[in-house]
């Protein structure tokens, strides 16, 4: 890692999101006042994101440092690289670029955020170059779980920066395009400056499969299903969906998509020519209940135990349309993305409570990744032989295995940059190093009710969640000051029993005497004396009991 903060750049890469964790991935290259934004993704939240839906780069807070954003280039259509852009389209100061289906994917979104993208949506084909924040940008054909995945070549004053986007190498895929390696290998012999890659699958030895890897294994499944077939997988895996299509159509089966998002990802997708359907295939999900269920394939949604999802209804015996019984098999036909194994493994046992049969990735081959392995990211650094190497797209302990596979891969001729969220860097003629970092947050969205969620907001949801609430009710004399009633204490989060109903009348007692040492003055103004006793009620439980409950005084004058 090298940092230097005294040279001057001629080229500045702002990394804002999706370096050192999965998801969120977005990074701006910056030319004199412009810059050009590379993917605007969200990451789902973890569970110490109380009600909070997405999270996203605070972009709104770099506008000093990334000057006039002018252009966003996109490498393909996935949450993690496009679900921020409604939230930052009023920043976007130029084009959006990407490829037919990414663009498709994005304008659904937008138009769902109600944003104009009137004259604001350029499509692009792999092999294209156009000038965005006054740079030449090349897009770059490569595979991936989702058609229309291309990578970046950046062509700067300083040189070539290579946005790898997420890709593998399968020469065998779906709609036969494979990533474009001779287009790569010219890449590098034409000298590249800095490689940005995907590390999501750095500590996996080997190839990444061909998606063509699971057929026989989903064949298999096909074959000997005795009643209904369910799978699961990511929405917009589209090869994915075209490989069950197909078995459907041998085994015959008649395909049901259900869940919101597949629907909607397979009827674009058909639209669009990525998703091939043959006449009569296709059933709603509301016949799917009148025909033997030997002759039924139900794709859905749910593969991440997402708790309203189409499976996890079906789980429960809560769908309207279609309910698994014994003799069903589910298949989970996508990996599970760090964090969600717990509630993949509850909704796994609510499907086996009612007799079906759960086939996932450990007992056959069910699903392959789209992102490349160990031997994938060798062949790219190989092609590339990058000056500077920037690994990006992972956990810092996948970034960190990348890192050391470039110096294996290219030896000395190579400079790492083992950089994070928040780092900048920065190249001139001679190399890269890492300058200054920035001041960058992350924005937590609560999608389904207010907007944005504050800093305060999430530790209020915190402390209710940890903690509890206390809300201590004091009635008073609106003249003399004097306590009416009895004090009461309402609390939720609490365990109920001898200690603390002890505890809560030496709470009580003590707001008494607060009210008796407390002025006339102090008495009668509800917001003096609310914020005392608040105060007041936070010490208690903290000396007593070590907690920290959300305290919410309400003061009556009567």
């Amino acid at each position: 890692m090298t940092r230097d903060f005294g040279r001057t750049p001629l080229v500045e890469v702002l990394l804002l999101g999706g370096v050192g964790e999965f998801g969120m991935n977005m990074m701006a290259v910056r030319c004199g006042p412009d810059s050009l934004l590379v993917d605007a993704g969200v990451m789902f939240p973890g569970p110490e994101h109380f009600g909070v839906d997405l999270v996203i780069p605070d972009v709104r807070s770099l506008t000093g440092e990334l000057g006039r954003l002018s252009a966003l280039v996109l490498t393909h259509g996935h949450e993690d690289h496009i679900g921020a852009v409604p939230y930052i389209w009023d920043l976007i100061d130029g084009p959006t670029y990407g490829t037919r289906l990414t663009l498709a994917l994005l304008e659904r979104k937008l138009a769902e955020h109600g944003c104009d993208t009137s004259g604001r949506l350029v499509t692009v084909e792999p092999s294209e170059t156009v000038t965005a924040a006054g740079l030449d940008v090349e897009f770059v054909q490569v595979a991936h779980s989702i058609p229309d995945s291309v990578a970046v070549a950046i062509h700067t004053p300083a040189g070539t920066l290579l946005h790898s986007g997420d890709f593998k190498f399968d020469q065998t895929p779906l709609d036969g395009r494979p990533t474009d390696a001779h287009r790569l290998a010219d890449l590098g012999r034409r000298g590249v400056l800095a490689l940005f890659a995907d590390s999501t699958n750095a500590s996996q030895p080997g190839h990444s499969g061909s998606e063509r890897h699971v057929e026989p294994a989903l064949e298999e499944i096909f074959a000997g299903a005795p009643r209904r077939l369910v799978v699961t997988t990511f929405s917009s895996s589209l090869h994915r969906l075209q490989l069950l299509v197909e078995l459907a159509d041998r085994f015959g089966r008649q395909v049901a998509f259900v869940g919101r998002g597949v629907v909607e990802n397979a009827a674009l997708a058909a639209r669009l020519g990525y998703l091939r359907l043959p006449a009569g295939l296709q059933i709603a999900e509301t016949d799917v209940a009148h025909l033997p269920p030997e002759k039924v394939l139900c794709i859905v949604t749910g593969s991440q135990g997402e708790p309203f999802s189409a499976l996890a209804r079906m789980a429960v015996g809560a769908h309207r349309h279609v309910r698994l019984e014994a003799g069903d098999v589910v298949v989970f036909s996508a990996r599970a993305i760090p964090g969600n194994r717990h509630a993949i493994d509850r909704l796994m046992n609510h499907i086996a409570r009612r007799g079906a049969r759960v086939v996932d990735e450990p007992s056959k081959r069910v699903h392959v990744s789209g992102h490349g392995s160990e031997e994938d990211l060798k062949l790219l650094l190989s092609l590339i032989s990058p000056r500077c190497f920037v690994p990006i797209h992972g956990e810092y302990r996948h970034l960190a295995h990348h890192a050391r596979l470039a110096e294996q891969v290219c030896g000395e001729s190579v400079t790492v940059l083992l950089a994070e969220n928040s780092d900048r860097i920065c190249f001139d003629e001679s190399g890269g190093w890492i300058g200054e970092p920035l001041r960058a947050g992350r924005v937590l969205i609560d999608g389904t009710r207010s907007g944005q969620v504050a800093d305060e907001v999430l530790r209020d949801r915190r402390h209710l969640a940890v903690d509890g609430v206390v809300v201590a009710v004091l009635a008073m004399n609106a003249h003399s000051g004097g306590i009416e009633q009895a004090t009461e204490l309402i609390t939720r989060g609490f365990v109920l029993d001898g200690p603390t109903e002890a505890l809560l009348d030496a709470a009580t007692g003590r707001l008494r005497a607060l009210a008796a040492e407390a002025s006339v003055e102090e008495r009668t103004d509800q917001g003096v004396m609310g914020e005392r006793v608040r105060v007041e009620l936070q010490r208690f439980f903290r000396k007593r009991c070590g907690r920290r409950p959300l305290v919410l005084p309400v003061i009556l004058e009567i």
